[in-house]
Formats: structure tokens, sequence, C-alpha cells
């Protein structure tokens, strides 16, 4: 294809990585660890929790099941929302949705609302995060997609460090009504930054605005010191895909993707959530005290930094599939041992080499997910998927503490190691390679399965 004919988007695929990328993943990748911070900010939560409302143990469980909920229809709705009305301002509007969640979280005075709070503050988190992925995803270069996306997911790691200091210091000392609190504010900032991030023209180009979209790729360019194509032709736009419904993700030419992901995602999620949000628990219940348990958590959660700069490296060094393949059964093997393992320095390993494959294979499903849909359906199919792993982080926190008074300790990671090892088994199956390979290359080739 002639530089005369190519299109605006083949022209972002070649733009190199620059300050305006790295602008976008910084002000996506803030509040995406804000949005970590109170989720696992839940985890040094429940047992103040629990103490001034007087709860039992399924009472307790219900307040991270509440999140999940919230979460779970936060995703199913934002996906469809930014294919219909456009990424940026879903993006905005989910951030602010979870400050105001946050914060009514820290001001509930009995426990039903803030079982409410919980739920207003998951539309936020899980609207926000396929909806930031889709958005970075369709604003990167090709060869370096992966990797952004990612270094998006790392910030998850940076904002689970931070609950892990605002919990042994601020909570300590004030209580876990801070713990809420103190995401809220920074969050909206955050909000309001974001109104300066331009919409993906890929979007733009699907909905027939196609001068705006090629006006935003010249901005790209010009960011990366390159001059942008001049010509007095009308901008060059990629064929579009025209109205499309939530059924196009069940076609014959989508429906292996979308089972794979749907499996991914519940596996993934209900194994995270049910793990990381009750280790301190655990670790108090094999005679560590409640601070002592905090910390041990904290720091065997900063192994998710290089369990994440592994996976972006990989990502585009071996391929989405067997990265992804090989850190779910990394975090299986991890589930076992942590599972059967002590209160001392064993448990601190198999919960560090947890969070180095969990997390790392977070970011891979992150990445892999918006690149095997087209533009009309993306953040829908992102979203649906999503949904469909929110109903595992419902499932998940409330049915842990079941089964370690049934089944014990060993016997419930043992369940979660089977489940990964089920779930690598079908990316293995139905998973396919991504990496190279344009967004506007990879769905046509599921339309010629």
């Amino acid at each position: 294809m002639s530089v005369a004919t190519e299109t605006f988007v083949a022209r972002l695929d070649r733009v190199p990585l620059n300050a305006f990328h790295w602008r976008l993943l910084i002000l996506a990748g803030i509040g995406w660890a804000f949005d970590a911070m109170d989720v696992l900010m839940l985890s040094f939560l429940l047992a103040p929790i629990r103490g001034e409302f007087a709860l039992d143990a399924t009472q307790i469980g219900l307040v991270p099941s509440a999140t999940f909920v919230g979460m779970f229809l936060g995703a199913a709705v934002s996906g469809r929302l930014a294919d219909r009305y456009g990424r940026r301002g879903v993006f905005t509007a989910t951030l602010v949705i979870f400050s105001l969640g946050a914060a009514l979280s820290a001001l509930a005075p009995t426990f039903e609302t803030l079982l409410v709070a919980r739920v207003v503050a998951g539309l936020g988190l899980g609207g926000e995060l396929p909806v930031a992925s889709t958005l970075v995803s369709e604003l990167s270069p090709r060869a370096r997609r992966g990797r952004m996306i990612v270094l998006l997911e790392s910030f998850w790691a940076y904002g689970t460090i931070l609950a892990g200091i605002v919990a042994i210091t601020v909570v300590a000392a004030y209580g876990w009504r801070w713990g809420f609190a103190i995401g809220a504010v920074p969050a909206l900032y955050v909000a309001y930054l974001r109104r300066a991030l331009p919409e993906s023209p890929r979007y733009l180009a699907e909905q027939g605005r196609a001068p705006e979209a090629d006006a935003i790729v010249r901005r790209v360019e010009r960011a990366g010191g390159g001059a942008p194509l001049l010509t007095l032709a009308p901008a060059v736009a990629p064929p579009r895909a025209g109205r499309t419904r939530i059924a196009e993700l069940f076609a014959p030419r989508y429906a292996r993707r979308t089972a794979m992901l749907w499996v991914l995602w519940f596996g993934v999620v209900f194994t995270y959530y049910g793990i990381f949000l009750w280790i301190p628990s655990i670790l108090a219940a094999r005679g560590l005290s409640a601070v002592r348990s905090n910390e041990f958590f904290f720091l065997s959660t900063l192994a998710q930094v290089p369990g994440y700069f592994s996976a972006a490296w990989l990502v585009e060094r071996i391929g989405r599939k067997p990265t992804l393949i090989a850190y779910l059964l990394g975090t299986a093997v991890s589930a076992f041992g942590f599972g059967n393992a002590g209160p001392g320095n064993d448990a601190f390993i198999w919960a560090a080499l947890l969070s180095f494959f969990n997390l790392g294979a977070w970011g891979v499903v992150y990445t892999v997910t918006p690149e095997l849909y087209p533009t009309a359906v993306r953040a829908t199919g992102a979203g649906v998927a999503a949904a469909v792993g929110r109903l595992g982080g419902i499932i998940g926190p409330y049915l842990t503490p079941v089964l370690v008074v049934s089944i014990t300790q060993g016997g419930t990671f043992a369940i979660f190691m089977v489940i990964l090892v089920i779930t690598a088994a079908v990316v293995a199956i139905l998973g396919e390679e991504t990496r190279g390979r344009s967004l506007e290359e990879i769905a046509p080739a599921a339309a010629a399965a």
C-alpha cells in the first residue's frame, strides 16, 4: 500500500512510542492503581469492619461480593456504552462513579449502606478496566501494543502496594474508614486530568468521523517528532463494520474466541479474589498476629512488579499465548504450595510466587481480550468477558472461607490449582496468537476461520 493511500489507522500503528503514549499510559494507569488500592484494601479492612458492625463469617463475605456485583454490572454495561458513545467519556465517567462509591464507603453508617456503597464503587471499577484497556490498545502501535497493556495492568501492583502502605500506617492509626476515603479524592483529580485525552481514532473511524480521527493521528505523529502526512485529499479511513449487536460475539467467526475468553476470565478472577482477599486471614489462622499477617501479605505483593515486567517483555518476545499458559501454570503450582505451607518462610515464598505469576497472567489477559474483536464490538466484547469474570469475583471471596472450614486450607487451594490448570488447557486449545498483528488484521482472521 502506498503512503498516499495508507489509512490513518495504519499510520497510527507505525508511530513509535512517544510522549503521547506515555501520558496516556500514566493517566490510565494512575486510575487503575486507585482501583487496585480500593479492592485490595478490603483484605486489610474486613476484620475491623466485622468488629465494628458485629458481623458473622457469612455477612462479612458479602462486603467483597457486593463490590463484585457492582463490577459485574459495570463491566457488562460500560463496554456497550463505549462502543456506542465513545471510549473517552465512559473512561472518565467510570472513575468518577468509583470515587463516589469510595467516599460513600468511608461514610457508611450501617452495614447495609456499606454494601450499597460497595456496589456503587464496583460499578466504576468494573466499568473502567475493560474500557481503559480498549482505549490504550487502540491508540498503541502494533509492535508495542501488548507491552503497553501489560504495563497498564502493572499499575495494579502499585495500587496493591499502596493499599498495604495505607493499611499498616493510616488504617492502623485512624481506622478502616480512612482506607476508603484516601482513594476517593485523588481518583477524582485523575478523572479531571483525563479530559485532555483524545477519543480513539478507530472508534471515530467506525462512526464515520474520519477527519476527526485523522486529526488525532496527526497529533500522535507530531508527538513522535515526525511530520504528519500532508495531503489535500480526504483522510483515508479503514473499512467500517456498520451497526453491530452483542449477538456478534457469538457469531461463528468469534464464538471460539468468546468461549476462550469467558473461561479465562472466570478462572483468573475466581482464583485471584478467592485467594488474595483472604491471604491475611489465612495467615492469621496459622498463628500469625493480625499486624504480622498484613505485613507478610504486603511484602509478598512486591513480587507483582517483576511479574508484570517479565510478562511485558515476554508477550512481545515469545507471544501472548505461551506467556499466558506459562503464568497460569505457575500460579497453579504456587497456589498448591501456599495451601500446604506453614506460617513461616515457606508460606512467604509461595505467596510471593503467587503474586509474581498471577499478576503477570492478569497483564496478558488484559492484553489479549480487546485484540480479539473488531472495533465496532471491541469494548463490548471486553466488557462482557470481564463481566463473566466478575461472576467468579462474586463467588470466590464468598466461597473461600466456607471451603477452608469444610475441606481445610490445603483442599481449598488444591481446588484453585485444578481450576487454573483447566483454564490454561482451554487457552492452549482455543487460544490463538496475536503478537505482531494489527487489530484490523486480527478481526478478519476470525472471519475467515
